[in-house]
């Protein structure tokens, strides 16, 4: 049997060496074409082969019952359905589930579902713990593994997917938005990142609404620079402060991108969205730390001319953060301010804490190649040095 040709060998995310078998899930419709007429195939049997894998969730090529046998077989041989491997399930008092999963780094991340009447929302992983250091933020401080692969992304929603049809039956689909918020800063993966947003925004893959997947990012501008280029899924941007001096110690990642700089790309990237949609704008707020009504008026300022949604998240607390979450009168009184200069302002209510699946908890079970870990284990063991 005559070897599979692939036109661009699939390559681990953290290495320079193509890995054993090309993972499908990660392929786009378009790669997907690539490989077809690269092996003498016809471009039509790409919505064939995605709809087995990501509509019938197949996990062996002899299932492909349209297919002939002999590209079946030569699939088998250099290709496979890879799935992250479930470690654990937790599901919370309010419903929310939370699945740890295992990469191929051998290090473990986390997926979050979200069930609220109608909506199902599934928070999803682009790295194995994170590179970036948000101080009150549990996930940065496990260090950083490895990025996840395009089909790894693409893995947690079709697990999710499957999973949970057989719960909400009368549904089209379980999962009707995908939020790029887990473990990790998406726009350090975009490689990865933005096939496996295709595929979710596919109709032969997820069929999600461009509306409905969100990347989110800490203010990477470069990366933000080439969403433009490339998509038109929507964005929010973690901003948790209205200024450059505290941003700076809450996302360090400030110092290189402030928030000028960040707002100016931002805009750039609205007009991809048309004038119905809006960036998102994430808020943090922590207690005697960024939630005070005068930062509320500096954030009047910032954003005026700047079309977006507000989100105010009180802050979740983790072991170690030295943070505690606002009182609600606080929040409420925060959320007033911005309001009344008529911003569009929710206050995101905290699901899954019971079992640490909330914003800002997930911390997976990392082999942080940063040391990252160990100095905040010291520091909360009381060690300095």
């Amino acid at each position: 049997m005559s070897e599979l040709v692939s036109p661009a060998p699939l390559q681990a995310a953290d290495s320079d060496e193509p890995v054993s078998k090309l993972d499908l899930l990660g392929f786009t419709r378009t790669q997907f074409e690539a490989l077809l007429e690269a092996n003498g195939e016809q471009r039509w049997r790409a919505p064939q082969i995605m709809k087995w894998l990501h509509h019938r969730y197949v996990d062996d090529f002899e299932a492909m019952t349209d297919i002939s046998k002999a590209f079946r077989l030569k699939l088998a041989e250099v290709a496979e359905i890879h799935e992250p491997e479930i470690i654990s399930e937790h599901k919370s008092i309010d419903g929310t589930r939370k699945w740890l999963m295992k990469a191929r780094s051998g290090s473990a991340f986390e997926t979050v579902f979200i069930p609220e009447g109608p909506r199902g929302t599934l928070c999803v992983s682009s790295q194995v713990g994170c590179v970036l250091d948000c101080s009150f933020c549990s996930t940065g401080k496990q260090g950083f593994n490895s990025n996840l692969s395009a089909g790894e992304i693409v893995g947690q929603v079709r697990i999710a997917q499957r999973i949970l049809s057989t719960e909400y039956p009368d549904r089209r689909r379980a999962v009707t938005n995908v939020v790029m918020m887990g473990m990790g800063e998406p726009l350090l993966n975009l490689d990865n990142v933005l096939p496996a947003v295709e595929i979710m925004m596919d109709d032969l893959g997820y069929g999600i609404s461009k509306r409905k997947v969100t990347i989110s990012t800490a203010g990477v501008v470069p990366g933000i620079e080439r969403l433009c280029e490339t998509t038109d899924a929507s964005l929010a941007i973690s901003l948790h402060a209205p200024n450059d001096e505290l941003r700076n110690q809450l996302v360090p990642l400030n110092r290189k991108y402030p928030i000028a700089e960040l707002l100016a790309v931002c805009r750039k990237y609205a007009k991809n969205l048309g004038d119905k949609r809006t960036v998102t704008v994430e808020y943090t707020l922590i207690d005697g730390i960024n939630d005070h009504l005068e930062h509320a008026d500096q954030l009047i300022v910032l954003l005026r001319d700047f079309p977006c949604k507000i989100n105010l998240i009180p802050f979740n607390p983790f072991p170690g953060s030295g943070y505690k979450t606002p009182k609600p009168q606080r929040v409420r009184a925060f959320q007033e301010k911005l309001v009344a200069a008529e911003y569009a302002t929710m206050v995101r209510t905290t699901r899954g804490q019971d079992i640490q699946a909330a914003c800002g908890q997930l911390v997976g079970e990392v082999a942080d190649k940063t040391r990252r870990q160990e100095k905040y284990q010291r520091i909360a063991a009381g060690v300095v040095a």
